[in-house]
């Protein structure tokens, strides 16, 4: 199979993320699981494998790569405004496949890096990868559906590929692989971002919680209500002041044990 194969060399895009609780800048678990799958395809196939970041290359979340297989990790120096797709697709012409996550986990966590990458380099996109295959030049991609739901895809290359995070590839920690490998720094030519000044950076606020009465009926009878309409009771108050309406509405949420006063 490796003498037949097309696949010398396989790109990995990785990002900076953002720790949900502390804010701490940490590595992309998305991004890992693509590194994963790049590294078990680049043993399969004899390939070489590039990982790639544009961004700062002092991040120290950049060193979990490392520690998670990447060799080394290319970094393309350039700064929030600058047009970070055009740097990564000038430096990604000529690899037949190039895998990445679906989208960062901070900052610019939109997800369209991977489309305006394939869209410069006029590589077929193929997102939401569950696993991946290459047999010559085609690559063959299980692909994540909602509602359960999967589809086989098979593809020419080059390819650009975003993983799921629900992927089988199980990345693996090692801090010894983090004390040989290098964060290699590239200084890159950076055109400024038309789109930047679009864009609105702002901290993410906790979204509220929404009340709901606990579920006291059976598991049939809530079954039923999928295929059948019946009335859920409850009251609807139309007339009273406003005061009247908000005792209503207390004293639902009382009965309901949803505050306790």
């Amino acid at each position: 199979m490796k003498a037949d194969s097309k696949l010398n060399r396989i790109a990995v895009l990785v990002s900076v993320g953002r720790h949900r609780v502390s804010g701490v800048s940490c590595y992309s678990r998305n991004d890992a699981c693509a590194l994963e799958m790049a590294r078990t395809l680049a043993r399969a196939h004899g390939a070489a494998l590039d990982v790639v970041h544009a961004g700062d290359a002092s991040n120290l979340a950049l060193t979990d790569y490392l520690a998670l297989g990447a060799p080394r990790v290319d970094v393309l120096t350039c700064g929030d405004a600058d047009d970070a797709a055009a740097l990564l697709a000038d430096r990604l012409r000529g690899v037949p496949l190039v895998l990445t996550g679906m989208r960062a986990e901070g900052a610019y966590d939109t997800g369209m890096l991977p489309y305006r990458v394939a869209d410069a380099l006029g590589y077929a996109l193929i997102d939401s990868a569950l696993d991946l295959a290459i047999e010559g030049e085609r690559a063959a991609v299980t692909q994540f559906l909602p509602k359960g739901f999967r589809r086989r895809i098979d593809a020419a290359l080059p390819a650009v590929v975003t993983v799921h995070p629900q992927a089988g590839a199980a990345p693996r920690y090692a801090y010894a692989r983090a004390v040989e490998g290098s964060i290699e720094p590239q200084r890159v030519a950076c055109a400024p971002d038309s789109d930047a000044d679009a864009w609105q950076i702002a901290p993410a606020h906790r979204k509220p919680v929404k009340l709901a009465a606990a579920e006291k009926r059976s598991g049939h009878a809530r079954m039923l209500t999928a295929t059948t309409t019946e009335s859920r009771g409850g009251n609807v108050v139309i007339e009273g002041t406003s005061v009247e309406k908000a005792q209503a509405i207390l004293g639902y949420l009382r009965e309901h044990r949803l505050v306790d006063y």
